[in-house]
């Protein structure tokens, strides 16, 4: 994100800009940033895998538990479009070694919480440091690679996120039950430090390029195309996060299942995400409007299914596993949908991406707790699908175009 400034500093700031691309890719960094993401998604992952144990140990209930989730993503929202701005004069290096730091630490007061508000404290410094380190890992890649080599360095940085998606809950889930909640947040720690380690070693000196601002960000949400897909992407994760952070109380309650049994139905949601993540990318190069509506829908028509015959323990596996599959289509479509709908902009419309998802989350997990709290965990499925359902007959009736 860049604001013109006159004179010299102008003409200093394009010279800067422009002979930047890198004739060898740098693919160790790259490298980094992906297990910096995965790090990152690991723990924002844990508490829907340890939601039963952690509450019952904090002595607060699922609903108020389910709220660590919340303080992250409100959190997140903010940082995602500021941190350019609040770090505008650091190296862009230091400030990612800054934000694993963060992780880092974010993970060791969640394991020594002994209340619900550190616990909240630790999800707060994680919300900074996954807000900052999503909404600039795509123009730190435009950095460390040449344009032509782009595509295949952010499907590195994103194998972070299909990894952690396959991983997190299930081990999280696995490790909670055997040696403890905390120890799944003290391994969360040591994945952080091992990415950092790794980014110490290989980020190479960038120093920022342009001073920014919240002009194009005002700019591009002025774009009506913008502003739709925004609309989607806030019922489809607020629908997501209502009803994945309480699918652990769903699975123990309904079909009845062990936490063996469990452990592995989470395993299954996460390797649905990760074939959905390519399934996705297949869509949306063909026909980018059935890849944003058709992602959703299947999230919704797996809610639906949990709700009508969930007591069959395989019928609620088969359905969180076309969960997690439609689940991990929705970042590709959205993600091309946003660039396509802003090509000059795509900096700053990944930025409103970023904080639109995070505000989203904290809406489904504080509609999710309300609900489950109230009337039943059922209640959050119920919420989830008919948010889905919403976000996919957006994207059919007024998503984009062949040409868009």
């Amino acid at each position: 994100m860049t604001e013109p400034v006159t004179g010299a500093i102008d003409a200093a700031v394009l010279d800067r800009t422009e002979p930047e691309e890198r004739t060898e890719p740098a693919w160790g960094a790259v490298v980094s940033l992906a297990l910096g993401v995965f790090g990152l998604v690991t723990a924002e992952f844990l508490p829907a895998s340890l939601l039963t144990r952690l509450a019952q140990d904090l002595g607060v209930s699922e609903g108020a538990a389910g709220q660590a989730v919340t303080a992250t993503a409100v959190v997140g929202a903010i940082a995602a479009p500021t941190m350019a701005i609040v770090t505008k004069r650091l190296d862009r290096r230091l400030v990612m070694w800054i934000l694993s730091v963060l992780l880092i630490v974010s993970n060791l007061l969640a394991a020594f919480a002994s209340s619900l508000t550190m616990l909240l404290l630790a999800r707060v410094v994680l919300g900074v440091a996954l807000g900052g380190f999503w909404s600039m890992s795509a123009a730190m890649a435009l950095r460390l690679v040449p344009m032509r080599l782009m595509p295949r360095a952010m499907s590195i940085i994103l194998t972070g996120v299909s990894v952690a998606t396959v991983t997190a809950a299930p081990v999280g889930a696995y490790v909670g039950d055997i040696w403890g909640w905390r120890t799944a947040f003290m391994i969360a720690a040591v994945v952080g430090a091992l990415a950092l380690l790794v980014q110490l070693a290989t980020l190479p000196s960038l120093p920022p390029t342009a001073v920014a601002s919240f002009r194009t960000l005002v700019d591009v949400l002025k774009r009506p195309m913008i502003r739709v897909a925004l609309l989607v992407v806030l019922l489809v994760a607020s629908g997501q996060f209502a009803g994945f952070t309480y699918v652990r109380p769903f699975l123990e309650t309904v079909p009845v299942m062990p936490i063996a049994t469990i452990s592995l139905v989470l395993l299954a949601y996460g390797i649905g995400g990760f074939f959905g993540n390519f399934a996705g990318a297949f869509l949306a190069e063909r026909n980018l409007k059935m890849a944003v509506g058709v992602a959703p829908l299947l999230i919704a028509l797996s809610a639906a299914a949990l709700l009508v015959f969930g007591a069959s323990p395989i019928t609620a596996a088969v359905a969180v596993t076309a969960w997690g599959f439609g689940f991990g289509a929705v970042p590709v479509g959205l993600q091309t949908w946003l660039v396509r709908a802003a090509p000059d902009q795509a900096e700053s419309a990944g930025g409103l991406m970023v904080a639109t998802f995070q505000v989203a989350i904290a809406l489904g997990a504080i509609v999710g707790g309300l609900l489950v709290d109230h009337a039943g965990v059922a209640s959050a499925f119920a919420y989830g699908g008919v948010a889905t359902l919403l976000a996919a007959l957006v994207a059919f009736l007024m998503g984009p175009k062949r040409a868009e």
